[in-house]
């Protein structure tokens, strides 16, 4: 009798082995209720304030914040809080139509006069703002807006879309919002902030478009590529922001996950300083040729991204194939480029000296959040040895990195943006090589350049601007003054019970009212 049960009990224990074994190359289905998602992202914000750095991009991807303007999956700009707007003859002056019957979250209508004091906010408080557009008066009337500026700005509907301009609730206390989210028009309102841990945000009962599928959802802070590959394999989250190609080997044979992918408008470059170790056009441009970015992108990557040489990604129909690289991969170029230069190993420890004899040791910030830059960082380390010119790297934060950029501490800083945050390049160009403008802290300056991006600015004419982008992306390139890595290839991860998720070229966009879990 007891060897029987000995029996039964080996048999039961072998069918449980079986059975794991069967099911550990498989991923768990969704733990979470129907009703509720949770999405695994890099910690990016450390405020909800939408007019501090950059973090108007969370409150608007969690489906809390909402612009006058647009962007939809094909990089086309629409209508949303505002019906339509009219440009005058003159250029000067927009005039924006505010849709009738929205409210804020709070119960509060969307009037005119709302949206000036929202839109007068965040000039008020982030100097960004004025390199969209700058403003003579913004007067509003019952539900009409009008937006007068001083020169042409062809883009002022467009930059309007950009995160930066979500429309907020100002008749609150506003001072709540860093750390309870802003008052806006969104389908989705904050519920909790844990910076660092997660964020929590419900259906939204005074949404003007319809109810939001989802009642509840949790992003939760995972920083960890691969720790959030493996959250999404287990079911412990539903979606994955952030995972690279090389995730794909995680889910092989995987029927529970679905993988889509867009070659993005996203563009991976260096700053190169021109105010401290970079002045020196010969060595930028030994350091561009000694760089091999068909390697980082399409070995080191596995093919996640495009290589680089131009500001503007060969995904905008911006010149990209006729623009001219003096400047391609070629390592013995890069080392004539340095020795007709006077630069040579003068103690023999393998790095070069500059030529009035002081050592290089190039200070390169990057930041921790996204496994690319690391990736991109040390291969350029050592191909920049092999070159004979020393690289130190720095990691650091995504809120450390944005104050190093503001005070130029540094020689080389990684940076990865939207190449056309409006949909068009101009504001992107301007902000980063116009020399006048706030956000240049480099010292690139080229009067050519800057001549060009001022005529670009009022031009309306879609095939002369194109003509202009291509002449200043070319000065840009000739000037050695930056170093473009790659542009990227964004992918999203996600259990297959999720419906209505789509991918944006502008990466503004994530969790929306239609998006939903299957029964």
């Amino acid at each position: 009798m007891l060897k029987n049960r000995k029996s039964k009990f080996l048999v039961l224990i072998m069918a449980l082995l079986t059975l794991l074994v069967a099911c550990g190359g498989k991923s768990a289905k969704s733990k979470s209720n129907p009703d509720e998602l949770v999405v695994g992202v890099t910690s990016f914000a450390d405020t909800l304030e939408p007019t501090d750095q950059y973090f108007s991009w969370v409150v608007t991807r969690y489906g809390v914040g909402e612009n006058l303007t647009i962007f939809d999956e094909k990089g086309n700009l629409k209508p949303l809080l505002a019906e339509n707007w009219k440009l005058s003859n003159d250029k000067l002056e927009w005039t924006f139509k505010i849709r009738d019957g929205v409210t804020f979250s709070n119960g509060h209508p969307l009037t005119a006069e709302a949206v000036k004091k929202s839109i007068e906010r965040v000039f008020a408080k982030n100097k960004r703002a004025e390199s969209f557009f700058k403003y003579t008066s913004i007067e509003a009337s019952g539900q009409e807006l009008k937006i007068k500026t001083k020169e042409p700005v062809a883009i002022l509907p467009e930059s309007l879309a950009d995160p930066l301009f979500l429309i907020v609730d100002t008749s609150v206390n506003t001072d709540e919002f860093a750390q309870k989210g802003p008052i806006s028009t969104g389908p989705f309102v904050v519920q909790e902030f844990k910076p660092g841990e997660q964020t929590v945000v419900v259906r939204n009962e005074n949404y003007w478009n319809g109810k939001a599928k989802l009642a509840k959802v949790t992003f939760k802070d995972i920083n960890d590529q691969n720790t959030r590959a493996l959250s999404l394999k287990s079911g412990e989250i539903d979606v994955a922001y952030n995972l690279k190609v090389t995730n794909k080997a995680d889910f092989e044979g995987d029927k529970n996950i679905v993988i889509n992918e867009l070659k993005s408008l996203r563009s991976t470059y260096a700053f190169m300083n021109q105010t401290k170790g970079l002045k020196d056009k010969a060595l930028r441009e030994a350091i561009i040729r000694g760089a091999n970015r068909e390697n980082y992108t399409q070995n080191l990557l596995q093919g996640g991204a495009t290589p680089g040489k131009a500001p503007v990604p060969p995904t905008l129909d911006f010149g990209f194939n006729e623009l001219k690289d003096e400047n391609a991969y070629n390592r013995e170029s890069a080392k004539k480029i340095l020795a007709d230069a006077g630069y040579k190993d003068v103690d023999g420890d393998g790095f070069v000296e500059r030529p009035d004899g002081s050592k290089i040791d190039l200070n390169f910030v990057i930041y921790t959040s996204r496994e690319e830059l690391q990736i991109y960082a040390q291969a350029f380390q050592t191909d920049m040895k092999e070159i004979g010119i020393k690289v130190t790297l720095k990691p650091v934060s995504y809120e450390t990195v944005l104050s190093m950029r503001d005070d130029s501490n540094f020689d080389m800083l990684i940076w990865n943006v939207l190449a056309a945050n409006t949909g068009d390049p101009e504001k992107y160009l301007h902000e980063n090589w116009y020399s006048k403008a706030e956000t240049n802290k480099t010292g690139y300056s080229n009067p050519e350049v800057d001549k060009m991006l001022d005529e670009l600015s009022k031009e309306f004419d879609k095939a002369k601007r194109k003509d202009l982008v291509v002449k200043i992306q070319q000065l840009i390139m000739n000037d050695a003054a930056t170093l473009f890595f790659g542009y990227e290839t964004t992918f999203l991860y996600s259990n297959k019970v999720v419906t209505g998720l789509k991918m944006y070229p502008m990466d503004y966009y994530w969790i929306t009212k239609d998006v939903a879990k299957a029964n």
